[in-house]
Parts: C-alpha cells; sequence; structure tokens
C-alpha cells in the first residue's frame, strides 16, 4: 500500500460499521452504482456483497488503479477508469446511484457538476468534510449560492457524522455522510449559474444594483442585500431573470 497522496486528497476509510452503515442507506441489489476515489476498496467490497447490476469506478491514482484492476480482475461487474472524475462524462450513462467517499479537494467542483445530471443520476450517497455539509444545508442559517442551487436542483440530507480517527490518515477536519436525491425537472443550468453568480456576488450590494428590472419583480426585495432573503423570494425572482 503506497502512502496517501495529499495533493489527491486521500484519506482512507479504514472503519467496516462506518462502511456497513453508508452502504445499508440505500438500495443496491440490480442498481448500477458509481464510486469515485474508492482508495483500495474497502467500500467497494460491501457493495458488491449487495450485488448491484454494474459497479464503476473511477480512480485518478495511476497505482490504485493497477491495485484495483488486480483486485477485481475477476470480477465481471466493475469496470475500472483511471481517470479525473472532475473531466470524466456522467452524461452518457442512465439510472446510476453515485456512493462514495469524496476526496475532500474535488468535493465542491465535483457535487456542482453532478447535481445538474438529473436525467442521469437517480441519488448521490457521499462523504463530504462537516463545514461543506453544512455550508450545503439550506435548511440552516442564510442562504447562499450553493444551497439556492441544490435546493433547486435536489433533495438535500445530511445523515450522520462522521470521526476523523476512522481514516488513514487522520485528517484534520470531521465529516459528514449527505445525501442528494436529485429532482426529476428540467433546470437550466447556464441559466442558474448566471443568477447565482450575478445575485451572490458583491454580497454588500443591493438587489437594485445588480439586477435592473428587480423593482418591477419585487420592490421590498430591491432594497435588500441577498442574504437578508429567503429561498421563496430569491426564487421569485429567479422566475423573472
Amino acid at each position: 500500500m503506497q502512502k496517501p497522496k495529499k495533493s489527491l486528497g486521500q484519506n482512507f476509510l479504514t472503519d467496516q460499521n462506518i462502511i456497513r452503515k453508508i452502504v445499508d442507506l440505500t438500495n443496491i441489489k440490480d442498481e448500477n452504482i458509481i464510486e469515485i476515489g474508492p482508495g483500495y476498496g474497502s467500500l467497494t467490497d460491501h457493495i458488491l456483497r449487495k450485488k448491484p447490476k454494474k459497479i464503476i469506478i473511477i480512480e485518478k491514482d495511476i497505482e490504485i488503479y493497477k491495485f484495483l484492476k488486480s483486485k477485481f480482475k475477476d470480477n465481471k461487474r466493475i469496470e475500472i477508469i483511471n481517470k479525473d472524475a472532475l473531466k470524466y462524462n456522467f452524461s452518457k450513462l442512465k439510472n446510476i446511484k453515485i456512493i462514495s467517499n469524496l476526496p475532500y479537494n474535488i468535493s465542491t467542483k465535483l457535487i456542482m457538476k453532478l447535481i445538474f445530471l438529473n436525467k442521469n443520476i437517480k441519488n448521490i450517497i457521499c462523504m463530504i468534510q462537516k463545514e461543506l455539509a453544512i455550508k450545503f444545508d439550506y435548511r440552516k442559517e442564510k442562504i447562499n449560492k450553493y444551497k439556492f442551487i441544490i435546493k433547486m436542483c435536489s433533495d438535500y440530507e445530511t445523515l450522520f457524522d462522521v470521526s476523523n480517527k476512522v481514516f488513514f490518515p487522520k485528517p484534520k477536519v470531521q465529516s459528514k455522510i449527505v445525501e442528494f436525491k436529485l429532482i426529476k425537472k428540467n433546470v437550466d443550468q447556464k441559466k442558474l449559474n448566471n443568477f447565482t453568480n450575478i445575485i451572490f456576488g458583491n454580497k454588500r450590494k443591493k438587489l437594485k444594483n445588480k439586477i435592473n428590472n428587480i423593482c418591477s419583480i419585487n420592490k421590498e426585495a430591491a432594497d435588500k442585500r441577498v442574504e437578508e432573503l429567503n429561498f421563496n423570494e430569491l426564487l421569485e425572482i429567479y422566475k423573472f431573470f
């Protein structure tokens, strides 16, 4: 086993009880599963015991990829891909579930990519750092760019905490298991990203200084800053954006 690479956000989950708890969160039997950043396959082993139809493993590290190819060489349910998950084309797949201990260094970018693929992905169950899980939770505190996008695209839930003591090496941060159930509706990704970039950019500015016609949409909101609004008020503005 090679030394974990900090540059790839490698922290390997070692606690078998936590791993079992993760795979018990959703039905796996006869499903198409994707695992991103599998490490040496501890989570993969447990997924396989649940008899998925197929499991695709995406691993960027070439040495770990070679290890996994050898470890699972006789298992026809598995496809192992040596690629950066941020560059992988998930849109070519259908009816997939993602179950992963995501590398911390790509979690935000990857989730913001996957969250729009509701024609391809059913749900995402993943481990992310606690701070990020809170940043995504639209039920708590002030609205932000991520919360608005995630609520537009999914039902999001934080499921349980994971101590940093169950990893090798032990990360400095605590983690949470979270789930995104993607909503089956058409979301205009370009429009949504454009809207959130404008509305959440320069938070000190009032909305009337960001969006020209906002007074005709919501006079009361026009004189507020974005963090003073709730999701429904922002949604009203978005519909006329």
